[in-house]
């Protein structure tokens, strides 16, 4: 997907890559045409290994260029250039940076202007609404009071877009509500904690709602670092949810209030989730699973299951090891 949101610097070798990284020069010094993760690069692009959970992403991916710590080299394929760091993600910040230098801060869009009726096919809107340069609007919309939506956000067709809603680095399908109070699409919580202060890493990535969504009130919705964070068609989230970067939530679930997503994790089709329950990162939860409300996620859940409690196990057994005597 083309990247609308940030601007990337052109004519990068992998020499310039090494230099910001403080490691020797090759002598073929190829061109790198961007950083992306294992699953999306291409050839000519720079990627990263920092965890054994994707070892069969590695196998698979294009990229002939990888970013990785020593103890994962017999993993990556022979025919693959491994550089080698001590801190994986903390090398993939310095390369993203050196690619989207504007990227590590999410400063609001200076560039609004008062919205344009005339600019947008019936569309209804209510004051101070805000938007940016080169923002696409699809017919038969509405816009709440106070809303900002910045440059470069594509919205679909019949859309409902609420009060005090701020859309930024965002895709939106069609027939999509997005209720007051939201925010989509700033910066993900992203960093390193050193030994003087925490260091920061860009976020490159964008929010992709899908259509016949529901995006409740008061819900943040991170962009992804280098992927993209996305909602699929046909799901709802309730208020007061939390999606973190990375984040793919399939198609027709049912997210309920206060429920939170640490970063990366996948979400399959048709999932249901009670209120306050926690999903820890880098998990995968299948498809029709059922996870009741206040419940703490901290391991992969396969397809058709039900679970519960703190670490959430199948419900079965959470109500026979909490069933309360007479």
């Amino acid at each position: 997907m083309v990247n609308f949101f940030f601007q990337k610097k052109k004519n990068i070798k992998i020499n310039d890559i090494l230099v910001s990284l403080k490691l020797k020069k090759l002598k073929v010094n190829y061109p790198i045409n961007d950083i992306k993760d294992l699953e999306n690069a291409n050839e000519d692009d720079i990627t990263f290994f920092n965890s054994i959970k994707y070892k069969e992403s590695v196998k698979k991916t294009k990229s002939r260029t990888i970013i990785t710590h020593k103890k994962f080299i017999k993993t990556i394929p022979e025919k693959i250039n491994v550089i080698k760091v001590e801190n994986v993600l903390l090398a993939v910040s310095n390369v993203t940076s050196l690619f989207y230098p504007d990227a590590v801060n999410d400063n609001p869009d200076f560039e609004l202007d008062q919205i344009n009726k005339k600019n947008y096919k019936n569309l209804r809107f209510g004051k101070n609404v805000l938007v940016g340069k080169n923002v696409k609007i699809g017919s038969n919309c509405a816009i709440g009071h106070n809303t900002i939506i910045e440059k470069n956000v594509r919205i679909g067709n019949n859309c409902n877009i609420g009060n005090n809603v701020i859309i930024k680095n965002s895709i939106i399908g069609n027939n999509t509500n997005i209720l007051d109070g939201a925010v989509l699409g700033k910066k993900g919580f992203g960093f390193f904690p050193g030994k003087n202060s925490n260091t920061r890493y860009p976020h490159i990535g964008s929010v992709v709602v899908g259509s016949n969504v529901e995006i409740g009130c008061n819900n943040t919705i991170d962009r992804g670092s280098l992927s993209n964070t996305m909602i699929g068609d046909g799901t709802f989230l309730d208020n007061q949810v939390h999606v973190a970067h990375n984040v793919k939530i399939g198609k027709n679930c049912i997210i309920t209030a206060q429920v939170g997503f640490a970063g990366s994790s996948s979400v399959g089709n048709k999932v249901l989730i009670g209120g306050q329950a926690g999903i820890s990162g880098h998990l995968v939860i299948g498809d029709n699973v059922q996870i009741g409300g206040g419940s703490g996620v901290v391991k992969n859940i396969p397809s058709n299951t039900k679970v519960m409690g703190y670490p959430a196990r199948n419900i079965r057994n959470f109500l026979k090891d909490n069933k309360f005597n007479d």
